[in-house]
Order: C-alpha cells, then structure tokens, then sequence
C-alpha cells in the first residue's frame, strides 16, 4: 500500500514510521523543511498522569478572567471569527466534570500505550532521544493547590497510577537537595517520563531515512483528487501525488485542511512558549510542572533546563506575544527563588502551535465520508506524549488490525 502522510510533526513522522514497519511505502509531506515545528519546542513530557483534557469548568472560568491579561497563562486573543465562536461554544458546553470524568480512561490509555512505544525505540541501535523515566513533580504553594493534587492523587489510583504519592515540603526538597524550592509540596507521579524533543525529532527522521520513506518538504498541499469515497491523490503548487491511502497530521493546521475534504473539525490553535537553557548553571533532577504558575520545567540532556507554558488561542497568524515569556518567567522565581533567568532576547524564545480540539481529546480515526483517509490531530499540550502511541493506533486502523485500545473516544466526527 502506498500511503501518504500529511505533516512531519511527531503524529506525522511516528505514523510513518508503524506503517514503513508493516511494510507499506510511505511518503511524509511537509509545508516547512522537518526542522522545527510544535514538536521541537515542548517540554517533552511522556505523561500518563495528564489524564484531565483541556476543556475543564475550571479553566473556562479563569479564561474569562484573564482575557484582559497578556501575560496570563491562558488567554483567548478576542476577534471575530466564526470558527473560533464554534469551537469555543462547543469548549464550553463540554467542559463539565461528567466529560473530565469520561475522558480520563482513554487518555490514560492512549499515553499508556505511547510510552511503551517510545520505550521500544530506546532499544534501537544509536536512536537516543535523552529518555529518562524519572517522574513528575506537580509543585504547589497553596491551599487550594495542595486539594487540587490530592484530588487528582485520588483519580491517579483509581485510574490504576498507584505510583502516584504526595509529598510534603521536606520530602519535595529532598529528592531537589541543588535547588531551594518554594512550595507546600507537591504530587510525585513516578508514572511519567520525558526527552529531549530535538534530539527525538533529529533521530526519528534519520531512522525514517534509512528504512525507505520518502520526504517532500516545503510543499503545503493544496488540494485532494477524489473519486467516491476515496481520495486518489494529493495536489501541492508543485506536483501531484497518487495514493492508496492518506493520513491527516497537519496540526495546528488541520481545520484548514480537513475542509478541503468536506470535513467541519473544530479546532483551534494554542500557542505555546519555550526557553531553553543551554548549559545551565542551575539545577533539577525532576520534571515540573508549577500547579499556580501554569509554568513547565524540564531538564534536558544532561545539561540544560527547559522552561514552557501559557497557552494563547490565536490565529497562526497572529504575531508572536514575547511579553507572555515574561509572565513563564515570573512563574517560575516564585517557585525557583534561586533561578535568575532573564528575558533573553526574541531570537532565543521559542514558539509554536498546538492543536486544541474543543473537548481536549485527539481526533484518531477514520471518518464516515473518506474510506481512505484517517485523521490524527488535536492533541493540544500532549502531543508529545502521545505522539509514538498515536502513530501505532493509525497503522492499526488504517491496515485495519486489531486495536491496542478501544479509540471511539477520539471519534473524527463526533461533533459532526
């Protein structure tokens, strides 16, 4: 089966990568060159402990509050756009807890799967990505902090994270003995791991190299040739491509895409910032994520610290807001009193754009209008994690092989 692959991000080149295994030949097709995209930039979290999706009451209320708040770590750029009124319609009427509560199971599930993925790929011959299996630590300061984890301490057994402990402060600062942390304590989910993305991304496509795919970069594609229910072929300003089959991993850029197929996918982009310290002078043995900071931090590859967050719904468009570093930055001295970070200059911030569907779960899957197209996209702030197990479950559907999980949740066209 010749089959090609829309968008070279990790959704993209992971599933290339399973369907080049079961032996199809594979083409990967990009709009930029492979070298920077979401999937370089994060904090490069592979986290079955992220099981609360997006689209939460909590985070609707805040939202509203900070809309007048460049620096917040969330905020929607307010602008007439019909499809950004769609899908926030929609991100508000989902965003109860009986849906947090339903979609906590597959997300487990899909980043469950992932992880083993990536845990295979250390055992591949000179493919290191910096994989570490060393936990998370969610850091809070407040009250209100400390229930929130025990809440979702709680929710972590009941999923089956039984690893999942809280700490106190003492015990916190013990297993950061470098680091002088200023905090309450913290939820430890010794479930999780994390990389570095730039040398997973690197590795990845040299792997994909040397097992056949074919790459054609910086050709956005344009349109579809179809014939019923199949699409037959994929149309750039430069060439045109005949195909068995098509996967749809364009991320961010997705809606835009999938409409040229008839298909309404409601999503939206979120952009996202990173700071990476090179050789850094200060010190962490864990990942964190800052529970009233909304901040991320990660050490990389034995000598840096990667510093992520805030999560903007704008256009693609939209010119970065380097003052939302500023805010990622604060966040972090109130956690990290020692860390003397300052804002570096526009050429060393990163940013990029993350797939927001309007529930928070990816769309992974066939839909009812093309036999021979499946969608993998929407994985907002997880991409990364669920990034290997995505790619598995696409060859699975689209070779139609028995499925690792059960991925109804993740229906295409579920708000069709």
């Amino acid at each position: 089966m010749n089959v090609t692959v829309i968008g070279g991000g990790v959704v993209g080149l992971s599933s290339a990568y399973y369907l080049r295994e079961q032996g199809c030949e594979v083409t990967v097709i990009d709009k930029e060159n492979f070298l920077d995209n979401c999937s370089y930039g994060n904090a490069g979290y592979i986290c079955p402990s992220h099981f609360v999706p997006l689209a939460t009451p909590g985070i609707v209320k805040q939202g509203i509050k900070w809309m007048g708040d460049p620096r917040s770590p969330f905020y929607v750029q307010p602008r007439l756009d019909l499809n950004l009124i769609k899908w926030g319609l929609k991100f508000m009427k989902v965003a109860k807890p009986e849906n947090v509560e339903l979609a906590a199971i597959p997300l487990r599930d899909i980043a469950i799967i992932s992880q083993k993925m990536y845990e295979s790929w250390t055992k591949i011959p000179g493919f290191d990505f910096a994989y570490e299996h060393k936990g998370l630590l969610e850091v809070f300061q407040t009250d209100a902090g400390e229930e929130k984890c025990k809440h979702l301490l709680e929710k972590a057994h009941e999923l089956g994270l039984t690893d999942t402990v809280l700490l106190n402060y003492n015990e916190l600062q013990e297993l950061e003995p470098q680091t002088r942390i200023n905090a309450k304590g913290a939820l430890f989910f010794k479930c999780d791991a994390h990389l570095y993305p730039n040398k997973l991304m690197a590795g990845l496509l040299n792997q994909l190299q040397q097992m056949g795919v074919r790459f054609i970069k910086e050709e956005a594609v344009t349109g579809f040739d179809k014939k019923g229910k199949q699409i037959t072929a994929i149309r750039t300003a430069k060439n045109i491509y005949t195909t068995d089959a098509v996967v749809l991993a364009t991320g961010s850029w997705s809606r835009e895409l999938a409409a040229k197929l008839n298909l309404d996918l409601l999503l939206m982009p979120g952009r996202g910032y990173s700071v990476t310290l090179e050789d850094s002078p200060y010190k962490l043995n864990h990942p964190a994520v800052l529970v009233e900071g909304r901040a991320a931090l990660t050490p990389m590859d034995g000598n840096k610290i990667r510093f992520g967050g805030t999560m903007e719904i704008t256009s693609t468009k939209t010119p970065p807001r380097l003052i939302r570093v500023e805010g990622l930055l604060q966040a972090v001295k109130k956690f990290y009193p020692d860390f003397d970070v300052p804002m570096p200059s526009a050429d060393k911030i990163w940013y990029g754009f993350r797939p927001c569907s309007a529930d928070g779960l990816p769309y992974l899957g066939k839909s009812y209008k093309w036999d021979n197209l499946v969608i993998a996209t929407g994985h907002s702030m997880i991409g990364m994690s669920l990034g290997a197990g995505t790619g598995k479950l696409v060859s699975e559907v689209l070779l139609e092989q028995p499925l690792s999980m059960d991925i109804r949740p993740f229906d295409p066209d579920r708000f069709s």
